[in-house]
């Protein structure tokens, strides 16, 4: 009886370092696992930020279909409308006035009024609409017709331009600006109703881009340090 006490005494201190030496093995683990949490979270938001941006580029894409089907239909570039289907924005028209001219209509080009994916944005804005900047080798020396996502996050704009093929850290973040308006972006009457500004446009500078025709891409605007996204409609 005496022996088998002691090899039962035995076996059982053997089990107990077995479950300390288990127990500090899984603490240790658990440790590698807390402390490589944060790389998974960043890998995380990295392609949270690339889905949102081809969401964006393929909104853009639409917006520039409608476009052409308008075009097609014999509606001159003119005459192109963006006025959102809720009425009580008139910043772009009425919906309602010559709707067969309208993007966002289903009398015209029927392209769906999207509003931006959440958390791109510093402040949120819609899709506005422009015709007063040369964009680097696309069409002539006149304003192209463009659509702007205003407002975009430093790290949007980073993640849009990477899925573009821009090199370079800053590429073309920075000095993509001209003279006139306000970059790419712009306010008030600068918004696109039908007049194009071909005498003193925005001339985006061509040095600034690290591949070019320039159809599309997210530029810095120096005078406010707003981070702009821009995609051309039609070039002229």
């Amino acid at each position: 009886m005496m022996m088998c006490i002691q090899r039962c005494y035995k076996s059982e201190s053997g089990n107990v370092v077995f479950y300390v030496l288990l127990g500090i093995v899984l603490v240790g683990l658990l440790t590698v696992a807390l402390r490589n949490s944060g790389g998974t979270k960043g890998d995380i938001d990295t392609e949270d930020a690339a889905l949102k941006a081809t969401q964006v580029q393929n909104n853009a894409a639409e917006i520039g279909r409608a476009v052409a089907t308008l075009l097609t239909e014999q509606v001159s570039e003119a005459d192109i409308r963006f006025a959102p289907p809720d009425d009580a924005s008139t910043q772009y028209g009425n919906i309602t006035t010559t709707p067969a001219n309208q993007v966002f209509s289903s009398a015209g080009a029927r392209a769906t009024y999207r509003l931006p994916p959440a958390g791109i944005q510093t402040a949120v804005a819609n899709w506005e609409f422009f015709a007063t900047s040369q964009i680097p080798q696309v069409g002539s020396d006149k304003a192209e017709l463009i659509a702007v996502l205003p407002n975009v996050t430093q790290a949007f704009c980073e993640a849009i331009n990477r899925q573009l093929g821009f090199t370079g850290a800053t590429q073309p973040l920075d000095s993509a600006t001209g003279t006139t308006p306000d970059c790419v972006n712009g306010t008030g009457p600068q918004r696109f109703v039908g007049s194009f500004n071909d005498i003193s446009p925005n001339v985006l500078d061509k040095t600034s881009f690290s591949k070019l025709p320039v159809l599309e891409a997210c530029v810095k605007c120096a005078s406010d340090d707003t981070y702009n996204y821009f995609y051309v409609l039609m070039a002229r």
